[in-house]
């Protein structure tokens, strides 16, 4: 699947996050930011557009309705931020981790995960279309109550991730692994698995499988 990139230029000019403390529109456009700081603080309604962001850290910092739009993060901590009720839009994260974070209500629009952590990240009652997980951790992940269209899952660790009332119509998680799921029947309707993880769901419904 394709997705559209974030439209970001190599040769932005530098800025520091801490710019958007004292401004009453708090935003952010064609820059790049690199080793910020910017843990444990509340800013709410944040635009960034245009912007790259490297070796940055964002723990424990409330970023409540939050609007992303042609942002890449790189090599960023995210670590229990709050981005929920956001708009996040041709956005990539790379190498980053977001363990814990609170992505919940949220709208993902070509959005790319790659080569990252997300365990016990909340995505409940969240849109997500157009967005690809590569090979990223995604340990009792909850998914409750999302809308996936066009949505893939490559290579990534699914154990014990939460996929109640959200269903996986035309989702392929057969390159992924998982011990156990969060999921009900009829939402595995349409779902593209493996036939080891066709055997693993049987044997979670409580079916004795006999070669």
């Amino acid at each position: 699947m394709k997705i559209d990139l974030p439209k970001v230029a190599a040769d932005f000019p530098p800025r520091n996050f801490y710019d958007l403390v004292n401004e009453e529109d708090p935003t952010l456009e064609m820059c790049s930011i690199t080793h910020s700081v910017f843990e444990n603080e509340v800013l709410h309604r944040v635009r960034l557009s245009n912007v790259v962001l490297k070796n940055c850290r964002f723990n424990h910092t409330d970023f409540g309705r939050t609007d992303f739009t042609d942002v890449c993060f790189e090599n960023c901590d995210l670590s229990n931020v709050n981005l929920s009720k956001s708009s996040i839009h041709r956005v990539e994260f790379k190498n980053c981790k977001l363990v814990g974070a609170n992505l919940t209500e949220s709208s993902f629009g070509n959005v790319r995960f790659d080569n990252s952590l997300l365990n016990l990240a909340a995505f409940g009652n969240s849109k997500l279309e157009k967005v690809i997980f590569q090979d990223v951790s995604l340990k009792s992940t909850d998914f409750y109550d999302c809308k996936l269209k066009n949505v893939e899952f490559q290579l990534c660790n699914l154990d014990g991730a939460n996929f109640e009332h959200t269903s996986l119509k035309g989702i392929d998680i057969s390159s992924s692994t998982f011990d156990k799921l969060t999921v009900s029947i009829e939402d595995l309707n349409g779902c593209k698995v493996s036939t080891n993880q066709a055997v693993q769901f049987a044997t979670l419904m409580g079916l004795i499988v006999k070669d």
